[in-house]
């Protein structure tokens, strides 16, 4: 993706993202559930479960999945794949900076 294809938009400090714990963001129109990582990396994917509507941001998660709260569908958070079905959640490429969290979402 070329840099006229995308916006880079700085969505919050680090430190507003507890580890291992979702939070929802508007993000150039999308809605979007923050993810901190205990590596200090933080993952970006779409805060709607595809499956009911399901609040992502507020599901369990671990290093490498979301469980969504309300039935169950886990999703990869690098990939925005579902574990256990044909879902897929949309992502965003995010990345820590100087202390902000910037999401990149196509133009």
């Amino acid at each position: 993706m070329t840099h006229a294809e995308a916006v880079e938009v700085v969505v919050c400090d680090l430190a507003d993202l507890a580890v291992e714990e979702g939070r929802t963001y508007v993000v150039a129109d999308e809605q979007v559930a923050l993810f901190r990582m205990r590596d200090g990396s933080v993952h970006a994917v779409g805060a709607a479960c595809p499956h009911r509507g399901g609040p992502i941001a507020d599901g369990q998660c671990d290093e490498q999945v979301v469980w969504c709260p309300l039935h169950a569908f886990g999703f990869d958070l690098a990939t925005g794949a579902c574990v256990n079905g044909d879902l897929q959640l949309p992502r965003w490429d995010a990345r820590v900076d100087d202390g902000r969290v910037v999401v990149t979402i196509p133009a």
